[in-house]
């Protein structure tokens, strides 16, 4: 998709979205449905960038998003931080791991780098639950019972009256989209999508793999860890149940949905994947059956996403009017 055409898509989508309380607002449990797309779309639309755009096999999305969600809260509770400074911290610690994670997978490709970001995830239960993690604050495997609620300018955003919170993370989650939009507008992205193509052609050409690799994991890392954090102060509780595999998989089917690599896909995916998830929710145990399904069904008839079907039938209504 052009850049132009991916711009003013992405303004249609976030204008949709902002007059969604006026239809909603009363309805407390709606608009926290919407509150959570707009964190996972910023989720979401992060792994596109490092998978979709960049070529990183990366399975560490997950453990970054829980890292900041923790990193917040400890320093907000520990440090006497206010929050609306702990998570932007929180996005920086955040991102210094993506870093050192990131150097290792310099000299990997494809399923290896995969395996090495999902060992992060798979590590960092332990030690949330253990030694470690008590000592910093984690709560061990009980958890973090209590976090602090956002407060900016001596207002208090609670979970009770949920349309101030919505505006705060719709504001923080169409700056992440315009930076993510940019980056893939800029040379950055052509650079990504030139590493992802043709990486030795690329090197022969002077783009520096080890340079936007790591620039990709760190601007990753940052975003993903930072609204890990608005989460946590969202919530007010945290446990290591975020580490189980069904936020892992619901990611996967925000990506399938959307489209990999069809940015602005992970957003729309992620309001249609957490909408029908929470719709599901009184099916328990059939859910996951029907959200697989659902994936094998759209994987066969969309197989670039929404934002594919979109570009076709763009490309197709383009092609009839030239002739």
């Amino acid at each position: 998709m052009e850049h132009k055409r991916i711009t003013v898509f992405l303004a249609i989508i976030w204008g949709v979205v902002a007059i969604l309380p006026l239809f909603f607002g009363s309805t407390n449990f709606i608009m926290h449905i919407l509150i959570m797309c707009l964190i996972w779309s910023v989720v979401a639309s992060c792994w596109d960038l490092i998978m979709g755009f960049a070529g990183i096999f990366s399975f560490g999305q997950v453990a970054f998003f829980v890292i900041g969600s923790y990193s917040s809260a400890i320093i907000s509770a520990r440090l006497g931080v206010p929050p609306v400074f702990s998570v932007f911290i929180a996005g920086i610690f955040t991102a210094g791991l993506g870093v050192l994670v990131g150097l290792p997978c310099l000299k990997l490709k494809g399923a290896y780098i995969a395996l090495v970001t999902f060992a992060v995830h798979m590590i960092l239960e332990p030690v949330l639950k253990g030694d470690i993690g008590r000592a910093l604050g984690t709560g061990g495997a009980r958890g973090i019972l209590t976090i602090a609620p956002m407060n900016i300018f001596g207002y208090t955003f609670t979970s009770s009256d949920p349309i101030p919170y919505f505006y705060l993370l719709f504001l923080v989650a169409v700056v992440c989209s315009v930076i993510i939009l940019m980056v893939i507008k800029s040379h950055w992205g052509t650079a990504f999508l030139a590493l992802k193509d043709a990486e030795e052609f690329a090197s022969c050409l002077g783009v520096s793999a080890f340079k936007y690799k790591l620039m990709v994991f760190a601007l990753t890392s940052f975003l993903t860890g930072m609204i890990g954090g608005f989460y946590a102060h969202y919530v007010g509780m945290l446990s290591t149940r975020m580490l189980g595999i069904d936020l892992f998989v619901t990611l996967m089917i925000i990506l399938v949905i959307g489209g990999v690599g069809k940015f602005p896909g992970a957003v729309i995916g992620a309001f249609i994947t957490i909408a029908v998830n929470e719709m599901l929710s009184p099916l328990g145990s059939y859910r996951p059956i029907i959200l697989g399904g659902l994936v094998v069904v759209l994987v066969l008839a969309l197989p670039d996403g929404i934002t594919g079907l979109f570009e076709k039938m763009f490309s197709e209504k383009k092609q009839g009017l030239s002739h």
